[in-house]
């Protein structure tokens, strides 16, 4: 289990990996290479799960990761929720699992994640709406909400434009329209309980993002996605003062390292005494550490 008084800060946001290879038959590797380039990434294949811990031991961070469940919108299969949990428990001392069912399987999906919860202790869920084709305020996806807030989890959202598809024709396929942060207004006041993650700096609806974290108290907002020296200046502004307890350092590993991260950040105008928060002690309040 995480040790939370040694890890120098908790990273929010990071992604499982399969050895490479196994998607080679749908697509998935094409992705994950461009995405690669876009964003200068400093390995030549995406490290696996036990890799991505030696990493994260070595920067003595913790990390919250995840697959993502896109199978039905995209084609790529899905890396099973069971396997990530096992390997994240295998390295404990620096990953919390968290989990990704893709909305459409309604029911179904509702009780694979009672399931995950109990079986395997499953904190939170990935979703990523551009990615699996839903806005997020439709009703197909209460079913699953209704677990995560019955068992006091945690809904990490994609939004915004980071670079997933970028310059493939079309996009990948993938429309930028379900991402739009002021869908998961509707979430927050349908269920007050449940603790919602609004990930990466909202591109090009920053200041919806920043709104419905202001306005609903069960609404945070991760940084990952991006290198700090890129965010707007109303973010950082935010940052500083009104949602300087709801802001959470997270990286998008493995497109972005978190020393690279942490690095760009020690370089922005953010106060001294809210750093650590940011880094480290708002995800630990989350996460149930603290």
């Amino acid at each position: 289990m995480v040790d939370i008084n040694k890890v120098r800060a908790i990273d929010i946001h990071t992604h499982a990996e399969e050895p490479c290879g196994c998607h080679d038959d749908d697509g998935y590797d094409d992705l994950q290479s461009t995405m690669a380039k876009y964003f200068r990434a400093p390995w030549e294949h995406p490290p696996t799960i036990p890799e991505t811990a030696a990493h994260y031991r070595e920067q003595n961070i913790a990390a919250v990761i995840f697959p993502v469940d896109s199978e039905r919108e995209t084609g790529y299969r899905r890396y099973k929720n069971e396997e990530v949990a096992a390997l994240a428990a295998e390295n404990d001392d620096v990953l919390i699992p968290f989990a990704s069912i893709d909305p459409h399987k309604g029911k179904f999906g509702a009780r694979e994640a009672r399931r995950l919860i109990a079986d395997f202790g499953i904190k939170g869920f990935k979703f990523h709406p551009t990615m699996q084709g839903f806005y997020p305020n439709d009703r197909l996806a209460y079913d699953l909400y209704e677990v995560i807030a019955e068992h006091e989890a945690i809904a990490l959202f994609h939004t915004g434009q980071t670079g997933v598809g970028s310059g493939m024709p079309g996009g990948n396929g993938m429309r930028l329209k379900y991402s739009n942060p002021m869908f998961m207004d509707d979430v927050a006041v349908d269920f007050p309980e449940m603790k919602i993650i609004l990930a990466h700096p909202s591109f090009p609806w920053q200041e919806e993002a920043l709104a419905v974290a202001q306005h609903k108290p069960n609404v945070y907002i991760d940084l990952s996605g991006w290198s700090p020296k890129y965010f707007p200046e109303i973010l950082v502004r935010y940052c500083n003062s009104i949602l300087k307890k709801k802001v959470l350092f997270g990286s998008d590993w493995p497109m972005i390292t978190p020393e690279r991260w942490l690095s760009d950040f020690e370089q922005i105008k953010i106060k001294d005494e809210i750093r650590p928060d940011i880094i480290k002690n708002n995800a630990a309040r989350l996460l149930g550490f603290s």
